[in-house]
């Protein structure tokens, strides 16, 4: 019943204000405390073990928490901030969030690799068996994907197209082989770039039968798992795909973030959708219609981009850190609440 807490009951020398409580009285409330709290009775089981009523049973317990004879601590591990997660979970609307430690050394690296792990032991508590997990591209993924040790038996399907289709054995291909191996599942991975010369070349890879038949599983995908850059060299994958004339048109639309090829401007709304014609990537109205969509990204120069993304509706959990989540729980709007509310936000002209 409070396995995730640590209860102190304490006996005859418990706090100054329990001593007004006779010995008998101290006795019977370690014994009822100790029954309800470590040993997980009812209050009725526990009535009747002492041939009291139920109501006196809660009037001692609650008594023994007012005196001090019954002290709860609520522990997690260090390197998890319980605190900010709460806070960050209720402001957004999320349905969960885990802020973890930032690293001491460098608090300006994106999306330190401590996320992965972290984001590996969530994705072993959603993912049920029958499930089908969607994995997109990013660095954050790849590591998650190499913490995974447990996940029931489900389909894996790589969600978009690699960053460089020679380094597929290293990245989300090998990402996807790797949550099918932990769960025995099924692999669907797509062996083609994330971003295509024009939108033909794109719409003809997407005929391919592989990469067919990996669509063909984008509507099923029930958990997602996802990265998020913002528009700078080296924290977007995008933005380091395009050239120098490209990367200043999307900027001048007011692009601040980036999502498996979806971009966003700060109030989370998509721009350049002309981008996603060329990219092999899932489309943002089949990733809000996913039940459970987690992004993981973390640090002080992705901060503003996760705000955006969650602005967007499209994600429903996170996975940070602290330098972001402290970023995140500073800004005056938080807008939608993706969770919540899964419809699209979008709104004005389409950014083109």
């Amino acid at each position: 019943m409070y396995s995730s807490e640590e209860i102190a009951v304490a006996g005859m020398s418990a706090g100054r204000s329990a001593l007004r409580m006779g010995p008998a009285e101290l006795v019977q409330a370690a014994a009822m405390a100790r029954r309800f709290y470590l040993e997980g009775k009812s209050k009725i089981q526990i009535a009747e073990e002492f041939g009291v009523s139920r109501f006196k049973v809660a009037r001692v317990l609650e008594t023994a928490l007012e005196r001090d004879l019954v002290r709860i601590e609520i522990r997690v591990p260090a390197e998890l901030d319980a605190e900010r997660s709460d806070a960050l979970r209720a402001r957004y609307g999320l349905r969960h969030a885990v802020v973890v430690e930032s690293p001491a050394e460098d608090d300006e690296s994106p999306d330190p690799e401590n996320l992965g792990e972290v984001a590996a032991d969530l994705l072993g508590e959603l993912v049920n068996e029958g499930d089908v997990l969607g994995l997109a591209w990013g660095r954050s993924t790849i590591h998650m994907a190499a913490a995974l040790d447990r996940l029931p038996p489900c389909t894996v399907v790589q969600l978009t197209g690699v960053y460089d289709a020679g380094t597929a054995e290293r990245g989300s291909v090998e990402a996807v082989r790797r949550a099918a191996q932990v769960s025995g599942g099924e692999a669907h991975p797509i062996y083609a770039p994330m971003l295509l010369p024009d939108p033909a070349t794109a719409a003809a890879l997407r005929s391919q039968t592989g990469i067919a038949r990996a669509f063909e599983y984008f509507d099923k995908v029930t958990v997602a798992c996802v990265s998020i850059g913002s528009w700078e060299p080296g924290i977007s994958t995008v933005h380091d795909m395009l050239s120098e004339e490209e990367r200043a048109h999307y900027a001048s639309l007011g692009v601040a973030a980036e999502m498996s090829a979806h971009l966003f401007d700060a109030e989370g709304r998509r721009v350049g959708r002309d981008l996603g014609e060329r990219c092999i990537t899932v489309e943002a109205d089949r990733l809000r219609r996913i039940p459970e969509v987690v992004a993981i990204a973390g640090g002080q120069r992705k901060a503003a981009a996760i705000g955006a993304v969650l602005r967007s509706g499209l994600v429903t959990s996170l996975v940070t850190d602290r330098s972001a989540a402290d970023y995140l729980l500073g800004e005056f709007s938080p807008g939608p609440h993706p969770a919540l509310d899964r419809t699209d936000p979008d709104t004005g002209p389409d950014g083109r």
